[in-house]
């Protein structure tokens, strides 16, 4: 019995021993983790800092208002603002509604076999695909395939696919945290599946199909790369009144006034930083209001 006395107390310090050093390595990841996001956000903070330094005093109404120009003190972002705004107009339109719809299909009546499996690992795979495939997509299908040229319509359509998976994995998850009770009741009085899609799973699921659709738009306000490859001007100086026609946005009008040598363009495009950056703020500010919304609503 004395040996078996040990052996349990040997045991016990041993497993003692074992939490205490799990404890600590606990306690140290969490003091590294801690370390390494404030690095990241004091990095943030430092090229935010010398973004606002470098392009505040560009900015002006003569400049949101002002056409691009060969000489920088004259420079400005209004071709770029509005073709920038039809761009990311028709993605919401051509991208939103077939993500919402693709979402509602998989979740509440598509049959669960090998072929869904198969579009939800697609879907999964897509939405990790570096933005330049879709550039390249989009130059292939639709600037030269269908003859759209670099018009504004080539560019919405392919940032429009490049969104699409991340719009639909995010409303997917979204519908899936409606409570299964919800749907039951609702077909248990006599609702249709269609009315109980309708009126009681999309209303739970908003907030979060809202929140997923707009931070997958400020990606899409944001890009360049693909709109690059697919063609998009860097100087135009005429407002856009088509979707057929060539255009820029603010991202490719930042990228053209950093590869110019003189310094005063590199203020504009510190200026054109500031812009977006205060969009993509107010985009995320706006999901977080209509997400807010929804849920007192509810």
């Amino acid at each position: 019995m004395a040996v078996r006395a040990d052996e349990v107390r040997g045991i016990r310090l041993a497993s003692t021993g074992r939490v205490a050093r799990r404890q600590a390595v606990s306690r140290a990841s969490r003091y590294v983790l801690l370390a390494a996001t404030l690095t990241g956000v004091a990095m943030l903070v430092y090229l935010g800092y010398e973004t606002v330094d470098r392009g505040w005093s560009r900015l002006s109404w003569d400049f949101l208002t002002s056409y691009p120009s060969r000489f920088a003190e004259r420079a400005g972002l209004r071709s770029s603002l509005i073709g920038w705004v039809w761009v990311l107009a028709l993605t919401v339109v051509f991208a939103i509604p077939i993500a919402i719809g693709t979402a509602i299909w998989i979740e509440e009546f598509a049959p669960r076999n090998k072929l869904l499996s198969l579009v939800k690992l697609n879907l999964a795979n897509l939405a990790g695909v570096p933005s330049i495939i879709y550039g390249i997509l989009g130059l292939a299908v639709f600037v030269r395939f269908l003859d759209l040229g670099p018009s504004i319509l080539a560019g919405s359509l392919t940032l429009a696919l490049m969104i699409l998976p991340m719009t639909v994995i995010a409303s997917q998850e979204a519908i899936r945290q409606v409570p299964p009770s919800i749907r039951q009741g609702a077909l248990a009085l006599g609702a249709t599946r269609w009315q109980m899609v309708w009126h009681h799973v999309l209303p739970g699921a908003m907030p979060g199909i809202m929140t997923g659709t707009i931070l997958a738009v400020s990606r899409a306000a944001g890009e360049t790369a693909a709109l690059i490859m697919i063609g998009a001007f860097t100087f135009i100086a005429y407002d856009n009144t088509s979707p057929f026609e060539d255009f820029t946005t603010v991202p490719v009008q930042i990228y053209n006034w950093t590869i110019r040598p003189q310094e005063a363009f590199r203020q504009n495009a510190a200026a054109a930083i500031i812009v977006l950056m205060v969009v993509i703020f107010a985009m995320n500010l706006a999901a977080a209001i209509i997400r807010e919304r929804f849920r007192q609503q509810q």
